[in-house]
């Protein structure tokens, strides 16, 4: 992993906040219906930030990749980035409703460029942003451009393990992540004790079965075939993460499996 301090680079885009709907009745409107008011606007806060996950829904000033999304994870004293490619994390402290990021590490997956420029921009974009905070809509403001985020919980709900494709987004060794390779796919769906498996090359299916945050799982007998030496790799984090029990955490529509030093992390498909 590499570490960097977030600078003062721009960026040319911005969240703006879009309220949510708050609790308790207002006076009728024009056509006769009551509608909650919209939570006030306040600067952002650590204490109103932690244990909260928020996802980008809108940009002004700017624009983020098509497809792709600015996730921030507020834990404690760390605050967690995705923006399309690697993942980021460090200390950080809301000073006066401005956020001060402090050394972030990062990822090195190499993805797409303008997913790697996107990486770059957001880090810099971060630190001194204004942060202000309206129930579940978080917004950070910062030369020209507003960047609109709303908690997971209400926009991106956890998913169920069962019944949904999982496909592999990247792969963990030790404290490394890395790509899956260009134009290949591996899968799995859980579904009633049976897990079906694409591991990139191969394919098959066996048995597993959940226990809290555990999934043990039986023999998964696959297809032998042969491929190139970097869909192989692919093949075997596959199958080394799912021989015994791993781990497993869901987090909107992310899965996490870890078994020992080697991991998977998968997101929902249709």
């Amino acid at each position: 992993m590499r570490s960097f301090r977030l600078s003062g680079l721009l960026l040319g885009a911005g969240l703006v906040i879009a309220a949510c709907a708050g609790a308790g009745p207002v006076p009728p409107s024009g056509d006769g219906s009551t509608r909650p008011p919209a939570p006030a606007v306040a600067p952002a806060t650590a204490n109103a930030l932690d244990g909260r996950t928020f996802v980008s829904t809108a940009m002004t000033g700017g624009s983020l990749v098509e497809g792709s999304a600015v996730t921030l994870t507020f834990d404690g004293t760390r605050l967690g980035v995705r923006a399309g490619c690697n993942q980021m994390s460090g200390d950080y402290e809301v000073v006066g409703g401005v956020l001060k990021p402090g050394m972030m590490a990062t990822t090195e997956m190499a993805c797409d460029q303008p997913l790697m420029a996107q990486d770059s921009a957001v880090a810099a974009f971060l630190p001194g942003a204004a942060a202000t905070l309206a129930g579940n809509t978080l917004t950070l403001a910062k030369d020209g451009v507003t960047l609109t985020l709303v908690d997971t919980e209400v926009a991106n709900p956890d998913r169920g393990l069962e019944g949904i494709r999982w496909v592999v987004t990247g792969i963990q060794s030790g404290d490394a992540v890395s790509s899956v390779p260009g134009g290949v796919t591996a899968s799995l769906v859980f579904d009633g004790g049976t897990v079906t498996v694409e591991s990139g090359c191969n394919g098959g299916s066996g048995s597993y079965a959940v226990t809290g945050g555990r999934i043990t799982f039986g023999v998964i007998a696959t297809t032998l075939i042969l491929c190139s030496d970097d869909i192989m790799a692919l093949e075997t984090a596959v199958r080394s993460t799912l021989q015994g029990t791993a781990t497993y955490a869901i987090d909107a529509d992310t899965l996490t499996l870890t078994n020992g030093s080697t991991g998977l992390i998968l997101g929902a498909r249709p």
